[in-house]
């Protein structure tokens, strides 16, 4: 779940807060899942009818329609097979889901494209990002000590060095150290790296998984 990202923009702008009904992840998965399955030539579990009868999705569901940012990830067995997304709201919603649920599984550079008889056994999961947060720090120990465990994201940059973890990844490395030695190392710096002109951002996520009971969100019964 550490993620690719599918673009590359600057994070210094400022994101709307979306207003977004209680159902999110019913709508959300099919339409992941039905835009891989479109590519494959699969059947969907038809997300283009959540909406009113005969209306387009994004007509009925107009809050599709704004700007969003989304991280697709695919898990087969609990092992990761493709993460893409994007860190800023920079095109609709609806746009953006789908670009990165084909990215998840057919343009992930860590794995190969994936497969129709793949796709019964790969389990979708969407986060959809908050506005990131710039941190401001002193050094190092100042930084991970404004740093909160198990919820947020974090985006570290220097120059052209980029890279990105879900809160998810807090799950593998609980320990700060580690998460962010991880984070470098995926940036392609040393794991000790550090240099005044680090810049680190913080984001939240609303994590939406098939299957997840916790927040019933069955997607298969939701959309039969």
């Amino acid at each position: 779940m550490s993620g690719h990202l599918e673009f590359d923009a600057e994070l210094h702008g400022q994101q709307e807060t979306l207003t977004l009904p209680d159902n999110l992840g019913q709508v959300l998965i099919p339409l992941a899942r039905d835009a891989i399955a479109e590519a494959l030539g699969a059947k969907t579990l038809g997300a283009k009818t959540l909406g009113k009868p005969g209306v387009a999705i994004e007509e009925s569901l107009p809050w599709l329609q704004e700007p969003g940012a989304t991280f697709v990830t695919l898990t087969q067995s609990e092992q990761l097979r493709g993460c893409i997304g994007s860190l800023q709201a920079h095109r609709p919603l609806l746009q953006d889901i789908k670009a990165n649920a084909y990215a998840a599984a057919f343009r992930d550079p860590r794995f190969s494209p994936l497969q129709a008889h793949e796709l019964d056994e790969t389990e979708v999961e969407v986060s959809l990002l908050s506005a990131m947060q710039p941190l401001q720090f002193r050094d190092e120990q100042h930084a991970w000590s404004q740093l909160r465990a198990g919820e947020d994201g974090v985006v570290l940059e220097f120059g052209s060095y980029r890279s990105t973890f879900l809160p998810q990844v807090w799950e593998q490395l609980p320990e700060v150290s580690d998460f962010m030695a991880r984070l470098k190392q995926k940036a392609g710096l040393h794991a000790a790296f550090w240099h005044e002109d680090v810049r680190l951002y913080r984001y939240t996520v609303q994590k939406f998984r098939e299957g997840d009971t916790a927040r019933s969100i069955d997607v298969r019964r939701a959309t039969a």
